[in-house]
């Protein structure tokens, strides 16, 4: 028998202010249509003055745990990933675990930009596998509206604020691509690469500081680099793209998302997109995507699935597993 860390549960969380892409015209120099056209992005949700990581990550986690049926102290552990936590230390993920009341375990944040949730999957996936941990809550969440230039048409438009979270429970398998649970993981990182995306503040600064892209350069690496990993993630899997349920990426940019489709030789009718509703969300948009397209009716039990993501760093990676 194999062990495999498998989904037992999943939920999401949105903030209440909707901003339509109309709302940038009147700030700064483009329109709806350049915006769509470039990304695909009609809408995004940004966080209230009150809202913070740690707290929308609590919502999405509460939400997680009720469709598993499960109460805070049945986990082992919470990793947490994100590039905005609400303060340097303590990590985010140790607030989500007094804000839900869990009194027992562990938790820490990952910090791997928009490819975070990939690596925290990959890290609850070891300490489950490694007997570490039974159940693990697994968390993306971001308020990147917090670290936005507004003066910066380039980057301002595309991101968003939300939070996603799985419950993985430690289940025994069979050992054969037909197990559910994660069967493969893939990550990669290349420190080459910083000035591509990044964010100009850290307390070598003394500020916070803004995000900033080299949009075409990210785009340039992306395709190549998100299509690479899935197919190493598939491969070790021991499965192919037909038998692919659902790609499920990181929702950065629909030509992204069209372009690496096409290199797997998925269409696109098998690929998960809510990116024209959430923007780009980070850490946050695998899981987002996971828990809508499972609201959606689309991801039901059994599906084979293949996650990936890009992000600063760069850092890079995919998860094959089946729902």
């Amino acid at each position: 028998m194999t062990l495999r860390a498998v989904v037992r549960g999943v939920g999401h969380y949105l903030p209440t202010r909707v901003v339509e892409n109309s709302e940038f015209e009147a700030k700064i120099d483009t329109t709806d249509e350049w915006i769509r056209s470039r990304s695909g992005i009609e809408r995004r949700h940004f966080a209230s003055g009150l809202e913070t990581t740690s707290s929308m990550a609590t919502s999405a986690a509460r939400a997680a745990l009720k469709d598993a049926g499960l109460e805070p102290n049945d986990l082992d552990a919470i990793v947490l990933a994100t590039s905005t936590a609400d303060l340097t230390f303590p990590s985010a993920a140790t607030m989500v675990q007094h804000q839900l009341g869990m009194t027992r375990g562990f938790a820490f944040d990952v910090q791997a930009v928009c490819a975070g949730f990939i690596y925290a999957l990959a890290n609850a996936n070891a300490l489950i596998v490694s007997g570490q941990a039974k159940r693990i809550l697994v968390i993306g969440a971001e308020t990147f509206s917090k670290i936005m230039d507004w003066t910066d048409r380039s980057t301002s438009v595309l991101f968003g604020d939300g939070a996603g979270a799985l419950v993985l429970e430690a289940q025994e398998g069979e050992g054969t691509a037909q197990d559910r649970g994660i069967l493969s993981t893939d990550l990669h990182s290349d420190g080459r690469h910083r000035d591509l995306l990044y964010v100009d503040g850290g307390v070598s600064t003394g500020a916070s500081g803004y995000l900033r892209m080299q949009g075409n350069q990210v785009f340039r690496h992306a395709v190549a680099k998100l299509a690479s990993t899935a197919h190493t993630a598939m491969d070790r899997a021991g499965v192919t793209a037909d038998e692919v349920d659902w790609i499920v990426p990181h929702q950065a940019n629909i030509r992204i998302i069209q372009g690496t489709a096409k290199k797997m030789n998925v269409p696109m009718d098998r690929v998960v997109v809510t990116v024209q509703d959430h923007g780009n969300t980070s850490a946050a948009s695998i899981p987002l995507a996971l828990s809508v397209g499972r609201d959606r009716g689309q991801i039901k039990l059994g599906d084979l699935l293949v996650t990936e993501a890009i992000g600063g760093g760069l850092a890079w990676g995919a998860v094959v597993l089946r729902w």
